[in-house]
């Protein structure tokens, strides 16, 4: 039995019980006899370690444990096991962990009172970003050779050509679902053939710029706020700093220009792909043909409902832009800001997005746009 952990309990002359261990008590070696010590239902008043050959920071934990169960004193212990077990003073207790907490009516006027805090300090990093956005504007118009063309181009590739097929899926399946679900509902009263007008007004007007603005929201803004986030972290914005380049010129205003000038492309392009998903359900379920539905399209759909979808687009694409960078340049100390700051611009560029889209729903109501 040499090498494995052993015990007994002798009683001792004065009425009083001795656990006495023996062999190494080491995490190798504990668990034959660790069921057994935890089993134990006799009491003992001393626990006797002069038998140990061999301890390790476990083995002192379960003499300590034990000691303490049965209200005990531990014996013979040598200077190793005395330094482990001085170590582990404390650590044996049963008593939950928890941290302290205030009171209900203390917690709720700290937690709004944080929450005003961080938005009063969320709200001027806003403002500061605006002046410094507006004043790079303003040295660019005034120095207009500053400005970088080929930034501005291959952002409006990266935000506007390479998101055509997956804005033309989503937008055709849009209008599939609209004419499907729509055709089902007015067949109801007879009127399937106001399906077209159903399709037209409601992608033109709302849905296709909308979904656009998601759309580019998770793609394009959060593009914009990791790869500038991972800029400042890895010191290449403070670079540009270093050597006269300004990162609002260089990095915010084309990244800004670009989804502004390609958000009313890419909606149109989504309206139009929404419109021919519809005319596709139109043939194949309502017996209108497919030429018949696009004709139709122009004589139910105000002209004034595309200017609406128009105008709105260049707004969003600002939203989104503006979400996306200023996020992705409020990174800083570590890499787990990137997925964060992220996160953040796109739920904020999509809330921004949705809130401005009823504020111009209310707006082009009064206007008599409706």
């Amino acid at each position: 039995m040499d090498g494995l952990a052993q015990f007994e309990v002798d009683e001792g002359a004065d009425g009083g019980a001795t656990l006495a261990l023996s062999g190494p008590y080491l995490i190798s070696t504990i668990g034959g006899v660790d069921e057994d010590l935890r089993g134990l239902d006799r009491e003992f008043s001393k626990v006797d370690l002069s038998e140990v050959s061999e301890i390790d920071t476990v083995g002192a934990w379960v003499a300590c444990s034990l000691a303490t169960e049965h209200n005990a004193e531990i014996v013979g212990a040598s200077d190793r096991a005395q330094r482990l077990m001085k170590a582990l003073e404390g650590s044996h207790e049963g008593e939950a962990v928890s941290a302290p907490r205030a009171q209900l009516l203390q917690r709720v006027p700290e937690a709004i009172g944080e929450k005003v805090y961080n938005g009063r300090r969320g709200f001027m990093g806003v403002l500061g970003f605006l002046g410094a956005l507006l004043v790079a504007a303003g040295n660019v118009i005034r120095h207009p050779s500053r400005f970088r063309s080929l930034a501005l181009v291959r952002q409006m590739e990266l935000v506007g050509v390479s998101a055509l097929p997956i804005v033309g899926l989503m937008s055709f399946l849009i209008g599939v679902v609209i004419a499907q679900q729509g055709a089902v509902q007015l067949a109801q009263f007879g009127a399937e053939t106001l399906t077209v007008n159903l399709v037209g007004r409601i992608t033109l007007r709302e849905l296709g710029v909308l979904m656009t603005a998601i759309m580019v929201a998770g793609r394009s803004g959060s593009a914009f706020a990791a790869q500038l986030g991972t800029m400042k972290l890895t010191e290449e914005v403070d670079a540009m700093r270093t050597i006269g380049i300004s990162p609002m010129e260089a990095l915010v205003i084309p990244r800004i220009l670009a989804a502004i000038i390609m958000m009313p492309l890419l909606g149109f392009y989504a309206c139009a792909t929404a419109i021919i998903g519809g005319a596709v359900i139109g043939d194949v379920m309502l017996g209108i043909p497919f030429w018949t539905f696009l004709f139709r399209i122009q004589e139910v759909v105000p002209t004034y409902d595309l200017w609406v979808g128009l105008i709105k687009a260049p707004v969003f694409g600002l939203i989104v832009s503006l979400a996306g960078c200023y996020h992705g340049m409020k990174v800083e100390n570590d890499s787990e800001q990137v997925g964060l700051r992220t996160t953040m611009a796109v739920v904020t560029g999509i809330f921004a997005v949705i809130v401005l889209d009823a504020f111009f729903a209310v707006f082009f109501t009064k206007v008599g746009w409706a």
